[in-house]
């Protein structure tokens, strides 16, 4: 995989990808204002390339795309190794919002939206990448063990592929076992959001059942709460 290059004192890195001109370039300006490098591309090979010549902290990433579509820039990224996604949708295509999660974006803005708001999210997504000095010591439970330090969660042994926001929740589930949380709490608590989209919460529950359950049609770890929400259960 490539190694992304120091940025302690220049900035994450954030690559830009969207063949409108104008949008890229109003992202661009607000996220370098706001302290991040950051690298444009118009189309998917052209972000390819970019990325492995310097690969970024974050792609903002535009899921209609010329030629090779945003779902699978996120593909071939994701199989060069892990970077948080956040994915530019246009209104209203719900469909292609959970597509967008369901290849492991890690959150989505529609399209048009607040450049502003956008970099909130850049923030908020990038501070989950670097744990608190305080988010120390192993969890375990149900033959699951997570380090919140080095991000790191393993099952039986064998270390599981997760994105930021499926870390994120499964961190959370196993701090609080046994416990009926509501799709608004768990976008509260781990996405940090008062309000959004709750298809976000159930789609990276099912990624994660389908990384943890033996029988992911079958949850005995992340059990759902009918009406209420979702339960983690430390026995499994």
């Amino acid at each position: 995989m490539e190694q992304r290059p120091p940025n302690a004192e220049t900035g994450a890195r954030v690559l830009v990808v969207d063949d409108d001109p104008t949008v890229a370039e109003i992202v661009t300006g607000y996220l370098d204002r706001a302290g991040y490098v950051v690298d444009r591309a118009g189309d998917g090979p052209d972000a390819l390339a970019r990325a492995a010549a310097h690969w970024p902290d974050l792609v903002v990433l535009d899921l209609m795309l010329p030629g090779m579509d945003g779902l699978e820039v996120c593909r071939r990224m994701r199989g060069r190794g892990p970077v948080p996604v956040i994915m530019l949708t246009a209104r209203g295509d719900e469909d292609d919002r959970i597509l967008g999660l369901e290849v492991g974006a890690d959150d989505y803005v529609t399209k048009p939206f607040s450049p502003r708001e956008l970099v909130l999210r850049v923030e908020s997504v990038l501070r989950r990448t670097r744990p608190a000095p305080a988010a120390s010591g192993l969890l375990r439970a149900a033959g699951l063990s997570v380090d919140p330090a080095a991000r790191r969660a393993t099952k039986n042994g064998v270390e599981l592929a997760l994105t930021i926001r499926e870390f994120d929740l499964l961190a959370f589930f196993l701090r609080h076992p046994g416990r009926v949380f509501a799709r608004e709490e768990l976008m509260r608590e781990v996405w940090g959001w008062d309000f959004g989209d709750l298809s976000t919460v159930t789609v990276h529950v099912r990624r994660l059942r389908g990384k943890v359950e033996d029988d992911p049609a079958r949850p005995r770890i992340v059990q759902t709460v009918w009406g209420v929400g979702y339960r983690f259960d430390g026995e499994g």
